[in-house]
């Protein structure tokens, strides 16, 4: 996933950015606990990164963009910046992306002690309230970062052990989710007229989230639920992997470079699935995940239907509460099916997968980077990528809002992705 900073940070408490840093930087901690020292060093392919380098780039920003202001902090190993910068060429070199898996040195031990010599001074300076207004601003932009990377430890943890012929759980202990009942697909209308859309000035967001803006939303409707198994299934037993009239060209290039046939980490026989509390039986009702925008755009032309515009997605996923959906606090991480007892109830607009829109990612009228180095973070990316929203059951809750932006090259099938579906009314 891509972090973006802020374009208008609010001014943040030192105290609570103190409560917020300790407890976002353990609970990336106990995502690793599962691990054993080999797991974290493996990269599954260009784009996952090894757990370790996760560990290691999350402690960097925070050395790099706010300890490093003060010239008497003592930098931990300044040989280690070109390992664990990812892309901030303003930041001074880094090391290629696809291999990562290559840096067995420093050892996972030497990693964790440079994330406890980062937070003791980091943590140090905030209890006693020595971080200027800007850094404080900076640190918050590194938790929503750290948070973000946490999710792409799921997936790329997921994505290796996925790939490995022995389908090791991340964790067995994972609860499963409560089977779901079938629930016929209902579209509901969305508004016709002119709405804004984008970040209010208060709280934080990124900066390609602003500024908020007007948009015509012309006559359309939206399905009140992600797209399940059982009818994915359905569109793959109707040969829709064999008919190219579904696809767009590059897509079908790229199913038949690939060998496409399924979501990823699906069964041959369309029963099962790889998760990460191991192979478990697909609940038909639960939304369908891990797939491409390649994959979404062709089932919704065989469902007669399309994908929703980013604007009629948040217009309608506006009048919901975002932490209330399956995301990484239910333990499940892996999306479940719709529980609730009215089965025309519009659901699941945040958690349980990324649902891909008909949106390219690109600038919102009036965007502006930052300035400097974190301003690479997000507009340099406004290229070819697909923008997904709602967050997925791998998101922390008090990270998702409805007018998050994450975005994706459309080949992407990694993360976890999946479909609602819209239509011109």
């Amino acid at each position: 996933m891509n972090a973006q900073p802020e374009s208008r940070p609010s001014a943040p408490d030192a105290q609570h950015t103190a409560w917020r840093f300790a407890r976002t930087r353990a609970q990336t901690e106990e995502l690793v606990a599962p691990l054993a020292p080999e797991d974290t060093v493996a990269q599954s392919m260009p784009d996952a990164s090894p757990a370790k380098w996760h560990l290691a780039h999350t402690t960097w920003f925070f050395e790099r963009f706010v300890l490093m202001r003060d010239r008497d902090y003592p930098v931990f190993d300044a040989s280690w910046h070109e390992l664990f910068n990812s892309y901030y060429q303003g930041a001074g070199p880094m090391f290629a992306r696809p291999h990562r898996g290559l840096i067995t040195r420093p050892t996972l031990e030497q990693i964790l002690d440079y994330r406890r010599h980062v937070d003791a001074h980091l943590l140090g300076r905030l209890e006693a309230e020595k971080v200027d207004p800007e850094a404080l601003a900076v640190c918050g932009i590194g938790l929503h970062h750290e948070q973000q990377h946490q999710e792409l430890l799921l997936t790329d943890i997921k994505h290796l052990f996925g790939s490995n012929p022995l389908l090791p759980a991340y964790d067995a202990r994972l609860p499963e989710p409560p089977r779901g009942r079938e629930r016929p697909l209902r579209y509901i209308e969305g508004r016709n007229d002119e709405v804004e859309i984008g970040a209010a000035q208060d709280g934080f967001a990124y900066d390609n989230e602003r500024p908020r803006h007007r948009v015509l939303l012309h006559p359309h409707a939206i399905g009140q639920r992600p797209v399940s198994n059982a009818e994915y299934r359905e569109f793959i037993r109707d040969g829709g992997y064999r008919t190219p009239q579904l696809w767009m060209s590059e897509g079908w290039d790229t199913l038949q470079r690939e060998g496409w046939k399924r979501p990823l980490y699906w069964s041959e026989d369309l029963e099962s699935a790889f998760t990460l509390g191991g192979l478990r039986a697909l609940d038909p009702n639960a939304p369908v995940v891990h797939v491409s925008f390649f994959e979404a755009d062709a089932f919704a032309r065989w469902s007669g239907a399309r994908l929703p515009t980013e604007a009629e997605w948040e217009s309608t996923a506006s009048g919901f509460d975002p932490h209330e959906g399956n995301l990484r606090e239910s333990g499940f991480l892996h999306p479940a099916a719709d529980m609730s007892a009215d089965p025309a109830r519009s659901s699941q607009w945040f958690g349980d997968v990324w649902e891909w829109t008909s949106s390219p990612y690109v600038n919102y009228p009036g965007f502006r980077p930052l300035a400097g180095t974190l301003g690479e973070y997000n507009g340099k990316f406004m290229c070819g990528q697909w923008v997904l929203r709602g967050g997925s059951c791998v998101t922390p809750a008090d990270h998702i809002r409805a007018s998050y932006r994450n975005f994706f090259y459309p080949a992407s099938r990694w993360q976890f992705s999946g479909i609602r579906l819209g239509r011109d009314a």
